[in-house]
């Protein structure tokens, strides 16, 4: 049984821990308002994107592209989109459970994260290329991503590329999505990939007629390797407010519990001091008596 000592000291290390955890939970919460807003923010972006591209698409008439190749899937890239530190509850394990579900010989990785590079490594998974992002994303970090992408696919080096990340929904849910990428899927009136609702961007074609110069299939060969871009940055955006919102949840259960055992071990501390109190008096009063 333990002494009222080692209860002590127990409170105490339980204390400072407390302490920590509600420093972490403070950061998170300032970073986790900024990555909502900025992931928040480029949603109507993403949308309107899909639209000059539905328009685009319409007056491009037999319009091809490299980046529209479609062609028999023998190998694969897969973008991993982690975080670079750990504390932010069960988001990189549901991540990392859906990228271990892709075939280990036909898939190389294109790591983006800490966390993404290492569990490549420790399972032994092709990596094509280790990139890193900063907690507040730039565009050009998301473009040297979409670029290595990009020229994997068109040299022939892969005949597909999907994007794992985690995609934001609320503070307190954040869901592993994977999203295709190239090659781009043709539709008439739709764009895959950038965000929308499920797998997919309905585009609804409007009354306006535009004019595109010089042509629409010259801006659409232009637009399309830009689209991609920003559509790396736009989940890497999700993943970053998906990361704090995650880690600001856990760090808040970690104090709550925190405070709840010093509760329990307080309340042990009481009762065996007062038991030992009980016990002190009864010795002393047997002494008495037998004194006498």
């Amino acid at each position: 049984m333990p002494s009222t000592r080692d209860i002590r000291r127990r409170i105490k290390s339980v204390k400072n821990t407390a302490q920590i955890t509600k420093a972490m939970q403070m950061v998170a919460s300032a970073k986790m308002r900024k990555a909502q807003q900025a992931a928040l923010a480029g949603r109507p972006y993403a949308a309107l994107m899909n639209k000059v591209l539905a328009h685009a698409t319409a007056g491009a008439g037999d319009f091809t592209h490299e980046l529209l190749e479609h062609r028999p899937v023998k190998k694969r890239a897969v973008i991993l989109i982690s975080t670079d530190k750990g504390l932010c509850g069960a988001l990189n394990t549901n991540l990392l459970r859906e990228a271990a579900k892709f075939d280990k010989e036909s898939t190389v990785f294109i790591c983006a994260g800490k966390k993404a590079g290492q569990w490549a490594a420790r399972t032994k998974r092709t990596i094509a290329a280790e990139f890193s992002y900063k907690d507040n994303p730039q565009f050009g970090e998301a473009r040297a991503i979409s670029k290595f992408a990009q020229e994997m696919f068109i040299k022939g080096e892969v005949d597909e590329v999907i994007v794992l990340y985690t995609n934001f929904i609320s503070t307190l849910t954040q869901k592993p999505e994977a999203r295709p990428m190239l090659p781009i899927i043709e539709i008439k009136g739709v764009q895959s990939g950038i965000h929308g609702d499920s797998e997919k961007v309905a585009l609804e074609q409007s009354s306006v007629d535009y004019l595109f110069e010089p042509s629409a299939a010259e801006v659409l060969g232009e637009l399309l390797p830009r689209a991609l871009n920003f559509e790396v940055y736009q989940f890497l955006l999700e993943a970053k407010a998906s990361e704090h919102s995650s880690r600001m949840v856990a760090m808040k259960n970690a104090t709550d519990n925190a405070k709840q055992l010093i509760k329990s071990l307080t309340l042990e501390y009481n009762k065996l001091r007062q038991a030992n109190i009980t016990k002190e008096l009864l010795e002393i009063t047997t002494a008495q008596m037998a004194m006498g």
